[in-house]
């Protein structure tokens, strides 16, 4: 990277490479996720809920790194398209618990498969994107301390 930052050419400039690998990813997942009638916001969420099911809206916005105001209309379509269900909380109705249905899990059947495809397609080795999975963490734990 140049010394002097005020002059970065955009092609060299940081956010410019996490926002060009970005829209590549969401490409690349496009196809796949046709299949299954979802995108990758959708596809994510449900693998955040069958990661841990019955979770409240609050905490699919948190682990996402999605306002509450984006992951509830997401939620929406998810639930008409029966993948999930949401319920309000007997003891505090402020709160929404979200679950995965049994037609959402079917639906996640293909999830290994096309994280298999999506590693191989980006030619890094394990190693190589271990790395790069901590340096983005690291990345984006810095910019939300700020």
């Amino acid at each position: 990277m140049p010394k002097d930052i005020d002059r970065v050419p955009v092609p060299d400039m940081f956010c410019h490479a996490v926002y060009g690998a970005t829209h590549v990813i969401n490409q690349a997942y496009a196809p796949m996720l046709k299949r299954l009638g979802l995108t990758y916001p959708q596809y994510i969420t449900m693998l955040t809920l069958d990661e841990a099911n019955g979770l409240t809206v609050g905490q699919v916005s948190e682990k996402l790194k999605m306002k509450t105001s984006t992951v509830t209309p997401l939620l929406k379509r998810l639930e008409a398209l029966g993948y999930l269900v949401r319920q309000r909380q007997k003891h505090d109705e402020r709160k929404v618990l979200v679950s995965l249905t049994d037609a959402g899990r079917r639906s996640l059947r293909e999830a290994p498969e096309i994280t298999a495809c999506m590693i191989s397609k980006t030619g890094l080795s394990e190693d190589e994107l271990m790395h790069l999975v901590d340096l983005l963490h690291r990345l984006t734990e810095n910019l939300a301390s700020e």
